[in-house]
């Protein structure tokens, strides 16, 4: 027999609130407060989230376990099928050797700091994002800057904020992909909006990273390197997120930004060389801790590459970006569906639970397994391994290297995916939804704080879209704005917010040789991403009420 959800459980809309937020609020004490690993404050509030949809909201037993099941099945697939083999084909150049050239080339084009900067940290880490993500890039382009002989606490505070701008793309559109998943608002209508949110910002922080890092008077020194990195990889951005997708922005941008930038270098170079005063000192304790012959190891300024050398270190990134490219293309995407595409429904889960509405909410798996993004990045993977020179042998090392490697992160979507299914169909983030839906013609203006604390709670905008994206969609929908607007405010949001995560903090501060002064690196970031979110807060608003023909065209889709 259907079971039909609660939204107002206690018949009181603020004591229902309060319960709702439990789940939510527990998160938030777990990994801020306790300091839990991701997974484990994850599993945990799963659990609460069982034990409140149970004996307040009255979901039967049997639908709240297939209800978790539901999501974990979509945290693994298609969700970590996207980063698992975009991590193996990066683990792949660093086993190689070819990220090595890819590292030293970057940071041999020019001596001064702030064009290294924007580099290494905006267009090179911006790259990373969108091949790697979850951390990786924050992590290497933080050592790559200390190694060079930036102070170390610039070198991991810069990286952090740089990475705001990819994040929203980041592991081939993940964090798209999941918005997607769990409003029913398709992927592209999510990634043109988006897209036509972030590029302001990304426009303008390579000028504000400078700005941070030498002060106003020498950004202007090399404003002309700050325009064309920032005004490149905004276009390109703006372009492939709204004709291409969510797979491939942040890769072309990124790749892009570094022609551009490369290629004014040709023709222009600032007049004063700028570095910082204590960097000599910095680069040799940071060398003294890196052994010799490591991948993030410093290399001689004098080691020069072939054309042919820097066209095979990268060809890893070239391949993937040719068939990430080939595997959208309308037509072969149609086919690969129509070839390889198994839908089943969620047996006992589909349409036993009725919306406030009084419709049955469908609970369909699709396992697209030959037109997955996640399937494209393997094949590239594979083709990357033979290019790469290394044996099978070494490449099924690195395969499982690689997997104990994701062992956490893996475990971890996977959990929070249960927890966001679970909150979903329980009628809980319907609870927080209409409660927020009393801020009235405003919430636009807060949809993006939700997100900023979504991704500052969780450490990944994945699983912030995961956890709060039907609540924008379900408010949004509630005050008449088109509910695209919220999703992509979430998304958007939740970029300036991984700067500040604990989890972001820990990573940036163990590549930048800070361990111990996490503090000094959260006090120098946090004032930083108050002023982008307030940037994007007013962006929004203004979409919602003052532009709206920039929201895109578009059907919802049922959700699974």
């Amino acid at each position: 027999m259907p079971w039909t959800q609660a939204i107002d459980p206690f018949h009181n809309r603020i004591t229902s609130l309060l319960v709702a937020l439990v789940p939510v609020l527990f998160i938030f004490w777990a990994l801020v407060i306790r300091k839990m690993k991701g997974y484990m404050a994850s599993l945990l509030a799963t659990g609460v989230a069982l034990i409140i949809g149970i004996l307040v909201y009255g979901m039967p037993v049997h639908l709240a376990l297939l209800s978790s099941f539901n999501g974990a099945i979509y945290g693994l697939f298609p969700i970590c099928w996207i980063f698992l083999p975009a991590v193996f084909l990066f683990n792949i150049t660093i086993r190689s050797g070819q990220f090595e050239i890819i590292r030293h080339f970057m940071a041999s084009v020019t001596s001064d700091r702030r064009i290294q900067a924007l580099l290494i940290a905006f267009s090179f880490g911006s790259f990373l994002e969108g091949t790697a993500g979850f951390g990786a890039p924050v992590a290497i382009t933080a050592a790559m800057l200390a190694g060079l002989g930036f102070n170390p606490l610039y070198a991991a505070g810069i990286c952090l904020i740089a990475n705001t701008a990819p994040v929203a793309f980041g592991s081939i559109g993940i964090p798209i992909t999941m918005a997607s998943q769990v409003t029913g608002i398709p992927e592209q209508a999510i990634s043109q909006m988006v897209g036509r949110t972030l590029p302001f910002l990304s426009a303008l922080l390579p000028f504000y990273l400078v700005t941070l890092m030498a002060g106003y008077k020498r950004a202007k020194e090399i404003a002309p390197a700050a325009l064309v990195s920032g005004l490149s990889f905004a276009i390109i951005q703006a372009v492939t997120s709204n004709f291409l997708g969510p797979a491939l922005p942040d890769v072309l941008a990124g790749i892009g930004s570094i022609v551009c930038l490369l290629l004014l270098l040709k023709w222009w170079r600032p007049k004063t060389i700028w570095r910082f005063p204590e960097e000599t000192a910095t680069a040799t304790a940071h060398t003294d801790q890196v052994p010799t012959g490591h991948p993030l190891a410093p290399q001689p300024a004098t080691v020069h590459y072939s054309l042919y050398q820097l066209l095979w270190a990268l060809s890893p990134f070239i391949t993937l970006t040719l068939v990430i490219v080939i595997w959208g293309l309308p037509p072969i995407k149609e086919w690969l569906n129509a070839k390889g595409t198994l839908l089943f429904e969620m047996p006992g889960l589909h349409n036993a639970i009725i919306d406030r509405n009084g419709h049955p909410i469908p609970h369909i798996f699709r396992l697209n397994y030959l037109s997955a993004a996640g399937t494209a990045i393997a094949i590239a993977a594979l083709l990357s391994l033979a290019l790469s020179g290394l044996r099978l042998r070494e490449g099924a090392k690195v395969l499982r290297s690689t997997l104990h490697q994701l062992r956490y992160p893996i475990l971890t979507v996977a959990a929070v995916l249960a927890f966001a299914y679970l909150v979903n169909d329980s009628g809980i983030t319907l609870t927080i939804a209409r409660s927020l839906a009393g801020s009235g013609w405003l919430f636009p203006f807060f949809a993006p704080l939700l997100g900023w604390l979504g991704v500052f709670i969780t450490g990944s905008d994945t699983s912030a879209n995961a956890l709060f994206g039907k609540l924008q969609a379900a408010t949004a929908t509630s005050i008449g704005v088109d509910p695209v607007v919220t999703v992509a405010a979430n998304v958007s949001g939740g970029v300036v917010g991984k700067m500040i995560s604990p989890q972001s903090i820990a990573i940036a501060a163990a590549a930048g040789g800070l361990v111990g002064r996490e503090s000094d690196l959260f006090r120098f970031t946090v004032r930083h991403s108050f002023i982008l979110l307030s940037v994007i807060c007013f962006l929004v608003l203004a979409q919602a009420y003052l532009f709206k023909w920039l929201i895109p065209l578009y059907s919802i889709h049922p959700l699974h």
